[in-house]
């Protein structure tokens, strides 16, 4: 078959630059969509009037079974006819003669290509945000089993403070909560038409972009069309949000990778989702969860591959852009995969929380609560903490811990402490006891939790 732009050259296209630039190899992925687009576009041709209406049913149907051609396995896909419009254009014309040529008056590939990608990405972004809740559920189910349970809390990977599991698992949910949020609102962007623009300037045909985006269930249209059939602003920003989600995913998979160690020993990852050693019998090795961790480089590669591609592009559609799918297309499997992966893994995983709740009681972690009990009985913050900190280092130097000193060893710190100074050099009553909004007392912990369940419905 000839080359679309054939009539302006004397020669055919080498083999070898047919090889290099042929873009069917990834871009086939995008073929339902395409034909979504091509028919909201024959209709529209039809029904202004552009092209008969006997054409526009004609295309229609046409490519309607190309589409079910594609879907049960009976469609070649061709290299030299090099990316997936012109694979379905050339079987169109094929099927049902040159009335298969009427489809691509009033649009260009270049605004094609954009309708194709804002399509598969307005899909993509709806189940990536559904895989989302799902996992905010399932760490919910969990924090819900563990309301309770008692770790400590880490700042520097230093213990901090006694929290609850549940609480600490909360962070995560918050922190999907804003992804969710985030691609929300991107979608607004994702979801303007581009056809319409056809290649840089619009078109000179009377065309209804109002009507195709009613067909394809688009919010708004581009409006400037030099702008639609170059931008890339919303897959970037897309990227982004990736990027973002999968840093949240990477810290999550990296504390699990840590408590599974004899070192923490707080968790027991369940045997299908680990690995053996082929060299070390004894070996029961975190991969899945170090495997989310390295993806995150993957997809942060990804996002600065396109900012790249677009940081040079002079105005407007370039060929370079073609490299924008290969990362969208990659960062999206990723994403997706590793939200199934860990919401599979993680209701399997065995907290051991005796093991915790010893921690959490160790490494002077009540210190805090010592100089906010001061601070009750009149003392400034500041000194209070002073006097705290010469407490912990007596408690190192004498390899006591805070609850065994005597009350007489207190009072030679400060003579306003009093033998209820104990209540709150428990791990349990310091959990309680952090009553503000957000804190990690069990009564706000089941408040947030109960909040969440909510929102996340």
């Amino acid at each position: 078959m000839k080359k679309p732009w054939a009539g302006r050259f004397k020669r055919e296209t080498s083999k070898i630059a047919e090889h290099f630039t042929e873009s069917i190899s990834f871009d086939n992925r995008l073929w339902r969509y395409d034909i979504k687009g091509s028919i909201a576009h024959a209709k529209m041709l039809g029904k202004q009037g552009i092209i008969t209406k006997e054409d526009s049913e004609k295309i229609v149907n046409g490519l309607e079974e190309i589409a079910r051609e594609i879907e049960n396995g009976k469609f070649r896909f061709r290299e030299d006819l090099e990316d997936v419009h012109m694979n379905i254009e050339a079987a169109l014309i094929r099927k049902i003669g040159e009335v298969g040529g009427k489809l691509h008056t009033a649009r260009s590939r270049n605004d094609q290509v954009a309708l194709d990608i804002r399509l598969y990405l307005r899909e993509e972004a709806k189940e990536i945000i559904s895989f989302i809740k799902e996992f905010q559920k399932t760490l919910l189910n969990i924090a819900t089993k563990h309301l309770n349970s008692l770790m400590p809390g880490y700042t520097h990977l230093q213990r901090a403070q006694p929290v609850l599991l549940s609480h600490h698992l909360l962070a995560y949910v918050e922190m999907l909560q804003r992804d969710e949020e985030r691609l929300k609102n991107a979608f607004e962007r994702i979801n303007v038409l581009p056809l319409g623009a056809s290649a840089i300037a619009g078109t000179t045909f009377p065309i209804d972009r109002i009507y195709v985006a009613k067909l394809l269930g688009f919010d708004d249209i581009s409006k400037n069309s030099i702008d639609t059939v170059s931008d890339r602003d919303f897959v970037i920003e897309f990227l982004s949000n990736a990027a973002i989600l999968i840093m949240h995913l990477s810290r999550l998979a990296e504390e699990l990778v840590l408590w599974s160690t004899e070192e923490f020993g707080f968790i027991e990852l369940p045997e299908a989702f680990t690995t053996g050693s082929s060299a070390m019998p004894q070996k029961k090795n975190p991969d899945v969860a170090e495997l989310i961790r390295g993806k995150a480089g993957r997809v942060y590669g990804n996002l600065f591959s396109l900012l790249t591609i677009m940081k040079g592009l002079p105005l407007s559609y370039n060929r370079d852009l073609q490299e924008d799918k290969p990362p969208l297309f990659d960062t999206v499997d990723t994403i997706k995969s590793c939200l199934i992966v860990l919401n599979e893994m993680l209701p399997g995983v065995k907290f051991n929380t005796e093991r915790m709740h010893e921690t959490a009681k160790e490494g002077y972690s009540t210190a805090t609560d010592v100089a906010e009990y001061l601070v009750k009985k009149g003392l400034p913050f500041r000194k209070a903490h002073g006097i705290t900190g010469k407490i912990v280092l007596y408690c190192i130097r004498k390899k006591k811990k805070l609850e065994e000193l005597t009350l007489k060893e207190l009072k030679t710190f400060s003579k306003l402490i009093t033998d209820d100074i104990y209540s709150c050099l428990k791990a349990e009553e310091s959990v309680r006891l952090k009553i503000s909004q957000g804190g990690t007392s069990p009564d706000e912990v089941r408040r947030q939790i109960k909040r969440l369940n909510q929102l996340i419905r």
